[in-house]
C-alpha cells in the first residue's frame, strides 16, 4: 500500500516537476517530432522521378481543389484553376516568341500583383528560372542584377516601364528582349505582352519542356545585398525551394487558413514564407501591393485573414498607429516573420489580442535556420540536440574591430561562451547545403569559412552575431561587417558609398548605420569630405541619392568631415562614427538631415535632433 502511495504521488507530482524544470519539454518533443515529419516528406519527394517540384505541388491542388480561392487582390479573385489557365497563356505566349527558349532564365520586374504568381508559375512550367529584381532599385543597380542571371528576357510591369527606359539602351546593346505587361506599348524596343498573353491558348505546354530539371537546378534568383558593393543573385535551387513549402504547414497552417501577403513578392519573405508555403497548404492568399498600417487591419477584418506576415519594423508600425475600439475585432491567430523586438512583440499582444507570434531566424542563402515555437518573447529560436545533430552548428568568437573571428594558436576558431554573444557558422553539409550566389564565385567564397572547429571543415558565415542563454533560447544581437538593416532591408554600405563618390564633388564617403530611439535596425548616415574648392550643396547630393537609391537605402544624415578617417591599413573609421551618432551637441563637424520637403539635405540643429529622440518627427 505504502509503495502504490509513493508511485501514485511520483505520477501526479510528474507534471509539476516537468514544468518545474523541464518547462518546454513537451514543446520540443513536439517540435521535433515535426522536424521529423518535414525531413521525411523532403526525401520521398526528393526521391521521385521525375524530381518533385513546388510546380507539382501548385498542379496536385489544382486538380484537388479547383475551385478554391487561391489568389485575392482588390477587387479581383483567382482560384487554383485560374492561375493554372492563366499561366498556361502566359506560358504559350513566350513559347510563340522564337527569341525566347524553354529552360533559359527570365527576369521578372514587377509589384505585388496576380501576375507575378502566374508569370512565376509559367516560368516554372516552362522549365525555367526566374530572377525576382527588387523594383526599387534603378539604373546601374537594376542592370547589374539583371545581367547576373544570364537572362535575355526581361518581362516588366506596365507601371515600371519608366525603370526599365533607363537602362533600356544597355539592354538593347545586349539583344535583350523586353516585354511590358501592358497591352499597348510605343516605346522602341519594349513590347506589350498582355495583349499576347489574352490571344495565347489555355492548354497546357508539354511537361517535357521542364524535363531537364533536377533538384540542384536554380529554380529562382533572389537578390540580397549582403556586406559589399552592389546586390548579389542568390541562388535558390529546386531543392531548396521544395523545402519551403513546410514552412506554414509546419506551423499549423492549414487549407481554411487565409493569409495577407503585403511583403514584397522579390523577397525571401514575400516569395517563400508567404507564397511558395502557403501552395502547400492550399491556403488563400491575400496580396497586397504595398504595406500600409492604416489600412492593415481593416483588410484583415474585409477578407477574413487568419495569418499575417510580418518583419520588425510591420509590427511597430502597427503599434504606432491610433488605438481604435476594434483593435482585437479580427479574425488573426498567426503572425509569422523575423525581427520584432521584446517591447514591440508585448505592446503587439497587449494591444492586438491573443496572437500567436512565431519568429525564426534565416537568409535567402543560409543553410540553417531557426523558429522560436514556444512563443519566447524576445527569442529568435530555441536550440536543442535534434536541430543540432542534423544541421550541425556553433557561435564563435569574433573580432568586431578587426571584423574577423578569432583564432586560437593552432588556427581554429574559439567557441563563445554560453551567454555571450557570438558570430554563428553553420556547417556546409549534403543535409545543409550552400549554394552560393549566381556569377559570383568572389562573394560565394567570402561566404565560406574553413578551419572553424578542425583543419580542413567548411562552415557558412552567417554574418550575424547572436547568443544562447542558458535556456537554450537563441537571441540576435548584431549584424556584422558593413550591412546594416533598415525598414525590413539590408543595405550595403559600399553601394551607397558608391553613389556619393561617382560625382564630381564628394572626395570620400564613409557609409554606416546608426541608431535612432524607438526604431528596429539602423539608418543610413553618411560622413563625406568634398573635393578641394567644391562646396557642399544639400540639393545635388538629394538629388544624386533620389535618382539612384530606393528610399530605404538613402542615408537620412550627412556629417561633413575635412577628410574621412581611416586606420592605418587605410581601412575607413567605422565604431567612434557609429558611436557619435547624429547629436550635434556631441559632433563638431557640420551636421545636414535629409528634407524631402526642401528637396536636399538641411542643417540638423539641436531642435530637430530633439525632435527625432522624442519620436515626434517620422524617419
Amino acid at each position: 500500500m505504502l509503495v502504490t502511495s509513493i508511485i501514485l504521488a511520483a505520477v501526479l507530482a510528474l507534471p509539476l516537476a516537468l514544468r518545474t524544470f523541464r518547462p518546454y519539454l513537451w514543446m520540443d518533443l513536439r517540435y521535433f517530432m515535426q522536424l521529423l515529419r518535414i525531413v521525411a516528406s523532403f526525401v520521398s519527394r526528393s526521391r521521385r522521378s521525375p524530381p518533385f517540384s513546388v510546380l507539382d505541388r501548385f498542379l496536385e491542388q489544382t486538380a484537388a481543389r479547383p475551385d478554391k480561392l487561391f489568389v485575392v487582390f482588390n477587387h479581383e479573385r483567382h482560384t487554383f484553376s485560374d492561375a493554372d489557365r492563366r499561366s498556361n497563356r502566359i506560358a504559350n505566349a513566350l513559347l510563340r516568341d522564337a527569341r525566347f527558349t524553354a529552360g533559359d532564365p527570365v527576369a521578372l520586374l514587377m509589384g505585388n500583383e496576380p501576375d507575378f504568381v502566374f508569370t512565376w508559375l509559367a516560368l516554372a512550367k516552362l522549365g525555367s528560372a526566374a530572377a525576382l529584381l527588387n523594383y526599387n532599385i534603378r539604373s546601374k543597380s537594376l542592370l547589374h542584377c539583371f545581367n547576373c542571371c544570364g537572362a535575355n528576357v526581361l518581362l516588366a510591369a506596365a507601371e515600371l516601364k519608366e525603370a526599365v527606359e533607363e537602362v533600356l539602351p544597355a539592354l538593347r546593346a545586349q539583344g535583350v528582349t523586353v516585354f511590358l505587361m501592358d497591352r499597348d506599348c510605343a516605346t522602341p524596343g519594349m513590347e506589350s505582352f498582355s495583349d499576347q498573353v489574352d490571344q495565347a491558348s489555355e492548354t497546357p505546354v508539354p511537361s517535357s519542356l521542364r524535363s531537364h530539371l533536377t533538384l540542384k537546378s536554380p529554380a529562382v534568383y533572389i537578390y540580397t545585398s549582403g556586406t559589399t558593393g552592389l546586390p548579389k543573385a542568390a541562388v535558390v535551387n529546386q531543392e531548396r525551394l521544395l523545402c519551403g513549402l513546410a514552412v506554414l504547414s509546419s506551423n499549423g497552417v492549414t487549407s481554411d487558413d487565409v493569409i495577407y501577403v503585403n511583403l514584397p513578392l522579390y523577397h525571401t519573405a514575400g516569395f517563400i514564407v508567404g507564397l511558395v508555403a502557403s501552395i502547400e497548404t492550399g491556403s488563400t492568399i491575400v496580396l497586397k501591393k504595398k504595406f500600409s498600417a492604416s489600412q492593415f487591419w481593416d483588410d484583415c477584418r474585409k477578407h477574413g485573414v487568419t495569418v499575417v506576415q510580418y518583419i520588425g519594423e510591420v509590427l511597430r508600425y502597427l503599434c504606432n498607429t491610433p488605438k481604435k475600439e476594434n483593435d482585437k475585432e479580427h479574425r488573426v491567430q498567426l503572425a509569422i516573420g523575423n525581427g520584432v523586438r521584446a517591447e514591440v512583440w508585448r505592446e503587439f499582444l497587449h494591444r492586438f489580442g491573443n496572437i500567436e507570434v512565431r519568429e525564426f531566424y534565416g537568409s535567402t542563402e543560409g543553410n540553417l535556420g531557426f523558429i522560436n515555437y514556444t512563443g519566447k518573447i524576445g527569442a529568435i529560436g530555441r536550440v536543442n540536440f535534434f536541430h543540432r545533430m542534423l544541421f550541425p552548428y556553433t557561435i564563435i568568437q569574433y573580432d568586431t574591430e578587426r571584423n574577423e573571428p578569432i583564432r586560437d594558436a593552432g588556427g581554429l576558431c574559439v567557441e563563445s561562451p554560453r551567454g555571450e554573444a557570438g558570430l554563428l557558422v553553420s556547417k556546409i553539409t549534403d543535409v545543409a547545403p550552400f549554394v552560393g550566389y549566381a556569377q559570383n564565385e568572389e562573394q560565394t567564397e567570402k561566404k565560406r569559412l574553413r578551419n572553424v572547429l578542425k583543419k580542413g571543415d567548411l562552415y557558412f558565415n552567417t554574418g550575424d552575431l547572436l547568443r544562447i542563454d542558458q535556456d537554450n533560447f537563441i537571441y540576435f544581437h548584431d549584424r556584422v561587417g558593413d550591412t546594416f538593416r533598415w525598414k525590413g532591408e539590408n543595405v550595403a554600405t559600399t553601394e551607397v558609398s558608391d553613389i556619393f563618390t561617382v560625382t564630381d564633388w564628394v572626395q570620400e564617403a564613409n557609409v554606416y548605420g546608426v541608431q535612432v530611439p524607438g526604431h528596429e535596425g539602423r539608418i543610413g548616415m553618411a560622413a563625406i569630405s568634398m573635393k578641394g574648392g567644391v562646396q557642399f550643396d544639400g540639393s545635388k547630393i538629394y538629388n544624386q541619392v533620389l535618382s539612384y537609391l530606393p528610399s530605404y537605402a538613402r542615408p537620412r544624415f550627412i556629417r561633413l568631415q575635412s577628410a574621412v578617417e581611416v586606420t592605418g591599413t587605410y581601412k575607413q573609421m567605422k565604431v567612434k562614427l557609429v558611436e557619435e551618432g547624429f547629436d550635434p551637441g556631441r559632433i563638431q563637424d557640420p551636421l545636414y538631415i535629409l528634407d524631402d520637403g526642401a528637396k536636399s539635405y538641411v542643417p540638423l540643429t539641436a531642435e530637430v535632433h530633439a525632435t527625432i529622440t522624442s519620436g515626434s518627427m517620422k524617419l
